[in-house]
Parts: C-alpha cells; sequence; structure tokens
C-alpha cells in the first residue's frame, strides 16, 4: 500500500554557490518550458484543467475539507472537437510538453487529433487521494477524456505512460481501439531487479533513479536513457533542472513506482484485446529489450515490435522521427491484422 512506504527524504537544497546563479540569472529550463508549451499552442492545442467529480472515484475516501478539488487532470487538447483523437502519455522525468513536442506537427498532418494528459503528480494534474495504482492514474485520464466528450481513441504511452496505457487497455477494451507502447517493461517483476536485469536492484533504488534530487543523479540517468548523452552537462543548469521540472510531488511519485513494481507478477497482467505496437529502443538499459520480447509473446500474437537502432530507453527524444513514423503507419492501417513478424526500421 502506498501509504504504508518509507517516506521518501525531501529533495535537497542546491549547494549556495550554485542556488545564487539559479536565482540571480536567467532559468534556461523554465525557458524551454515555454518554448514548449507556446509549440502546443502553435499547433492548435490548448490547456485545460479537468476537475473530476467524486463519482469517478468508485472508493469512498475520508478527506480533510478543502477548497480544492479531489482530483484534478492537466491536458492539452484540440481546439476543436476531435475526429481521430490520440491519446499520448508520457512517462517519467520532464513534463509532457518537453517529451511530445516533436510528435505534434507530424500527428496531425497525418490526420490524428493529438490529446496530451499530464498524468496525476506529473505537470499540473494532482490528487488528494491516495490511491497510487495505474489503476487510479487509468480510470483518471478515462474520466477526463469522457469529460471533453472522447469516448474512443488511439493510444501512445512511453515508459511508465505506457504502463498506465497497458492498463487503459485492459479496463476500457471498447474505448481504447489501438495501442503503442514504447519502451514500456510492463512484463517485468518485481524479482527481475534482485535477479540482475535492471541496473538497480530493488524498488528503493529505481526510485531515486527515476526521481532524481542531484545533478550526479541526473547525469546517471541521462546516461542510462541516451545512447549518446550530452558530453558535458553542468551543475548549475542540471540544479536549474530539478528546481523548475523535478521538485514537486517527489514523495508521490516515489509512492508511483512502489505501488507498480511491489509484488508486480507477470501472471497477474491481463492481455489486450486490441492491436498493440510495441517500441522499443535497442540498446534500453533502463528495460532490456527481454522485456519487449516478453511482451510480446505475452500477448500471443496480437502484436509486433519495432526495434529502434542507436536508441536507448528515450527512444522517444533520441529518435522521434522514426518513433513517429511507426506510430502513424499502425495507426492509419485500414485493417488490424495479427502478426508476430518483428520488424526493425533501417536506421541512418
Amino acid at each position: 500500500r502506498a501509504g504504508d512506504l518509507r517516506r521518501s527524504p525531501a529533495m535537497p537544497p542546491p549547494p549556495q554557490s550554485i542556488a545564487g546563479k539559479v536565482g540571480r540569472f536567467f532559468s534556461f529550463a523554465a525557458a524551454r518550458d515555454r518554448c514548449f508549451s507556446r509549440r502546443f499552442q502553435a499547433a492548435g492545442l490548448r490547456p485545460v484543467s479537468i476537475q473530476l467529480p467524486d463519482s469517478a472515484h468508485p472508493v469512498s475516501v475520508q478527506l480533510p475539507d478543502s477548497a480544492d478539488p479531489v482530483t484534478t487532470v492537466h491536458m492539452w487538447v484540440p481546439a476543436r472537437p476531435p475526429r481521430n483523437p490520440l491519446v499520448l502519455l508520457h512517462g517519467f522525468g520532464a513534463s509532457a510538453t518537453w517529451q511530445w513536442y516533436p510528435y505534434l506537427r507530424p500527428l496531425i498532418a497525418a490526420g490524428f487529433d493529438p490529446i496530451v494528459p499530464d498524468l496525476v503528480f506529473f505537470g499540473n494534474s494532482t490528487t488528494r487521494l491516495p490511491d497510487r495504482s495505474d489503476t487510479f492514474q487509468a480510470r483518471s485520464i478515462k474520466t477526463a477524456l469522457e469529460a471533453i466528450g472522447v469516448t474512443k481513441f488511439g493510444l501512445v504511452g512511453v515508459s511508465y505512460g505506457g504502463f498506465v496505457g497497458y492498463r487503459m487497455a485492459a479496463m476500457y477494451p471498447d474505448a481504447v481501439e489501438r495501442v503503442t507502447l514504447v519502451c514500456a517493461g510492463v512484463c517485468l517483476e518485481e524479482k527481475d531487479l534482485a535477479e540482475g536485469l535492471f541496473p538497480v536492484a530493488g524498488v528503493d533504488e529505481a526510485a531515486a533513479l527515476l526521481v532524481p534530487r542531484r545533478p550526479e543523479e541526473v547525469r546517471r540517468l541521462v546516461r542510462l536513457t541516451f545512447v549518446r548523452p550530452p558530453i558535458i552537462m553542468p551543475s548549475c543548469f542540471l540544479w536549474d533542472y530539478i528546481k523548475v521540472m523535478g521538485s514537486d510531488h517527489i514523495e508521490e511519485k516515489t509512492e508511483l513506482l512502489h505501488a507498480l513494481i511491489s509484488g508486480r507478477q507477470i501472471s497477474t497482467l491481463p492481455k489486450l484485446r486490441q492491436k498493440t505496437l510495441i517500441v522499443w529502443g535497442e540498446q534500453d538499459k533502463v528495460f532490456p529489450m527481454e522485456l519487449a520480447h516478453r511482451l510480446k509473446r505475452h500477448l500471443d500474437g496480437n502484436s509486433r515490435l519495432a526495434v529502434i537502432h542507436n536508441a536507448g530507453h528515450a527512444v522517444n527524444l533520441e529518435k522521434p522521427t522514426d518513433v513517429c513514423k511507426s506510430i502513424i503507419e499502425f495507426f492509419q492501417e485500414p485493417i488490424p491484422e495479427a502478426s508476430n513478424d518483428e520488424r526493425s526500421p533501417e536506421m541512418s
């Protein structure tokens, strides 16, 4: 249970010299964040915040009186009612706008209407409820989509967003028409950590990796997720990034990871009815290729695998053109056909 988890330490303050520089000078991270938001607006999307009704939560929870809504889901939606909605779910790390900005114009040009939510405890989405499960995330996003009139949609999920997307597809098979999972290790088991499949040996270490609090932790994460990470990553820029993008809801994000991994077994993972495209970076060190093949076997011929060469876990950022091309081709197929043939697109 999330409430039983050991409390994670608060994010440490940056050293005084770094803190002074971050406070006095221009914030590169904040500027990039504004730039990505403007790109979303230029692509015809607008931000909305949806307050979920209490009826959206099936379990009654006694909460302290507050004027704040129980759960709020923020998302970027088309200015006009979407005709071909495609929901894009982000992973851990930077906000949804940072992860999906390269995809907007190609998807729109291909006839799709992107809808980009912030998962709960990311961006401007939050809840006062104690549930940290992927089921709660899935229910919250689905309820928010219904609130804007979207009842059927395609779905793309990256990493943690793929876990939530998989759960959405299992819970709402009549609403989720097709699924693309990008480096989403949904078939992992908790025992895999202790057996050495991952670069971490336990849930606490995984949380420390994916919710970095210090520049050296950001460097480790970047070097694990990118095949060609930046050679120089100055601490002043990393402290700025942590302050702007990574200082909110640290404890809750840690609880999300505990709820996701603790006790996880593939035997309890439902099989999807929808046709599924699995996209994976060939050199993924966070979720190794073994998990891609495991997922393909689990779906019993109802999926195909696209392996992106010269890319790691951050394949959506390293190879956005190739990933986007695979997504567009998959969702444009007029008649979904079962295939177990692995595709490995030629990469430059």
